[in-house]
């Protein structure tokens, strides 16, 4: 634990503070000859008259302004020895005095010290220092933590933070495989470098640029990637930070971002996940958030308002563009709108190459394959990916990484952990029959994509599994391959009951039917894939948005729902037949495939056409790249 001399000072500081007043109490106003000639026991002040007249009296010393005496007398009771007394004395006693006088006893009056009205001053004067000190010291330690009460005049302030020249360590040439993206932004760091270019021919200055893409697609790096270009201050928020419980602190904090903006132009705004603070206004039921709505009608304002915004370029990033305010996309507020979508197998090279460059790769593996093997794989989905093979290689103890591990870490981000492989029992074996079955269709139907692996060892919830390989970036499906897509989804339902009996079918096909029933759907109402004609029965839209999708309408009558079910069912049925009969009729070589498997546990796709061909004709399919 690390020692904090400030900390032991607050808790050290009530306990001086009170045992300064314990003894300022016990000893400041004591005279130091009462203290030297104290008495052990005490006399009643009859008692000592009648010592006095009796003559055992043989000294008196009076303290505290005749208060108190100390009395020396006899006492008969203990053989005549003499003792000490203190005595308290009436305040009105003038006889006293007299009456010492005549019996010609000895007395004498001690003056009172001022030890006590100084150690009162000083003890006034201690206790105030002491607490402010220890104030000091707790609001300046306080003053650090997010809304500390050092904090609180700057609660209106901006928590931008502010760079004169970014230094993020991260250039254009680090960020791959969106180039249309790096293209638009690299034209905004021209701009602000040699703005002369284009003010030439009359452009001007792009206001904003809002960075639009899916989680992980590069939208923040390539906001740092302009940090460390361009060459000019660079302020970079979150959208969360501008909004608080408070009302007006959000707006307060908008209004100073730009003011210091205006102060360093030209320079850049990045603005993360806008859409925290950008939604769209109204929205909800019941009226939306006042403070947000507050918030983003002065962001609106600030962006282009009634005096603008020269030389501020806003750029900001969100996932979500379709929850964001028409106001904001308007153009004068965001003049563009860049894409940042998953890369294609060109991009997802790019990439690859960027995250090898520390890494220890061996000369075997090909970054080309990765490429091939991961379609749909983000920019942040690869450098993990390279990332977990590095893990597997320290843990294995290899001096680099080599195709193997390439494998496992593509299971392992795709699927999940490795689990224990079952024992060999009948679980077991009609797992294996379930991913043959899968395999086993996918290979021998022409439109289906090539299996790349075939496996029992657990990942995950799966109990096995079966990998594809698409052999294509496909951004456009036909019906056939959507049909032999189903069809490969029910190869391991198809396989169970041909083999087992519909009486021993399982649960394992739960996610497969799940899948398919939706792709049925799609081509029944999205693409017009079946005899209903090409109507599209369905909009495409994404979630649903209170305030603007909170009411929703059919778009289709209940006898063309009842329709839409009934041709949904014929496909699937069509595609089950198909492959059941698939089965049935390569029965041979699928018991073949399921006692290899068992043995080894992995097949991988060369080895398993290899084997299916020896016993059937296996179509062409185009050539892609195995790991």
């Amino acid at each position: 634990m690390k020692f904090s001399w400030k900390v032991l000072l607050l808790w050290t500081l009530p306990a001086l503070v009170i045992g300064f007043f314990f003894w300022q109490g016990a000893f400041a106003g004591a005279p130091a000859d009462m203290t030297k000639n104290a008495a052990n026991t005490r006399m009643t002040y009859g008692r000592f008259l009648e010592y006095v007249d009796a003559g055992r009296v043989s000294s008196v010393d009076l303290y505290e302004g005749g208060r108190t005496a100390i009395v020396e007398a006899v006492d008969q009771d203990i053989e005549n020895r003499v003792q000490r007394w203190r005595v308290d004395l009436p305040v009105n006693a003038p006889e006293l005095i007299s009456k010492l006088k005549d019996k010609g006893i000895s007395f004498d009056a001690h003056p009172m010290r001022n030890d006590g009205a100084i150690w009162g001053l000083l003890g006034n004067l201690v206790f105030p220092i002491l607490l402010i000190t220890g104030l000091f010291f707790l609001f300046r330690r306080s003053s650090n933590l997010p809304g500390g009460p050092g904090q609180a005049m700057n609660f209106g302030k901006s928590r931008a933070r502010f760079q004169m020249e970014a230094k993020t360590g991260v250039k254009f040439d680090d960020v791959a495989g969106i180039e249309e993206a790096k293209e638009e932004l690299q034209e905004v760091v021209t701009f602000l470098k040699q703005p002369e270019r284009f003010t030439a021919v009359g452009a001007r200055i792009p206001k904003g640029v809002l960075l639009v893409g899916p989680p992980g697609t590069g939208k923040t790096l390539l906001a740092k990637a302009i940090a460390g270009e361009a060459g000019v201050p660079f302020f970079s928020i979150s959208g969360s930070e501008f909004v608080e419980m408070f009302v007006g602190v959000g707006a307060s904090r908008v209004r100073d971002l730009f003011k210091k903006a205006k102060d360093n132009a030209p320079c850049i705004i990045f603005i993360d996940e806008i859409d925290a603070v950008g939604r769209q206004r109204g929205a909800g039921i019941g009226g939306g958030n006042d403070e947000r709505e507050q918030t983003l009608n002065q962001l609106l304002t600030e962006m282009d308002g009634f005096e603008g915004n020269t030389g501020i370029i806003i750029i900001a990033a969100t996932n979500r563009p379709d929850v964001l305010d028409s106001a904001l996309l308007r153009p004068g507020r965001f003049d563009r709108q860049v894409t940042v979508d998953a890369p294609d197998i060109k991009g997802r090279l790019e990439i690859l190459q960027v995250h090898a460059r520390n890494k220890k790769l061996d000369p075997s593996v090909s970054l080309d394959a990765i490429a091939r093997r991961t379609p749909g794989f983000t920019g942040a989905d690869l450098a993990n990916l390279l990332n977990e093979a590095a893990i597997l290689t320290a843990r294995r103890r290899k001096e680099g990484i080599t195709l193997t591990e390439i494998d496992d870490a593509v299971d392992r981000v795709v699927a999940g952990m490795e689990g224990t492989p079952l024992v060999d029992s009948k679980s077991k074996r009609l797992i294996a029959y379930h991913e043959v079955g899968h395999a086993l269709v996918g290979t021998l139907l022409k439109d289906h994509d090539p299996v790349q692996k075939v496996t029992l060892i657990p990942r995950g919830q799966a109990q096995g599994l079966t990998w594809f390989t698409p052999n294509e970036e496909q951004g456009l499906i036909s019906r056939s391959q959507l049909k032999a897509r189903i069809t490969g989804a029910l190869g391991g339902r198809a396989a169970e009951e041909v083999i087992f009996g519909a009486a021993e079918v399982t649960t394992g096909a739960g996610g497969d039917l799940q899948q398919l029933s939706g792709m049925a759907r799609q081509m029944v109402t999205r693409f017009g894939m079946s005899d209903l004609g090409p109507l599209s029965l369905e909009s495409q839209q994404g979630e649903v948005f209170l305030g603007r999708d909170w009411t929703t309408r059919s778009e289709y009558s209940e006898s063309i729902a009842s329709r839409i079910d009934g041709q949904v069912r014929a496909i699937v049925e069509d595609c089950y037949e198909n492959a059941k009969k698939l089965i049935r009729d390569n029965r041979s070589v699928t018991d073949r495939l399921v006692d290899l498997l068992i043995e080894k546990e992995t097949i991988d796709g060369a080895e398993f056409r290899q084997i299916v061909a020896e016993y059937t004709d296996v179509p062409e399919k185009p050539q892609y790249a195995q790991l």
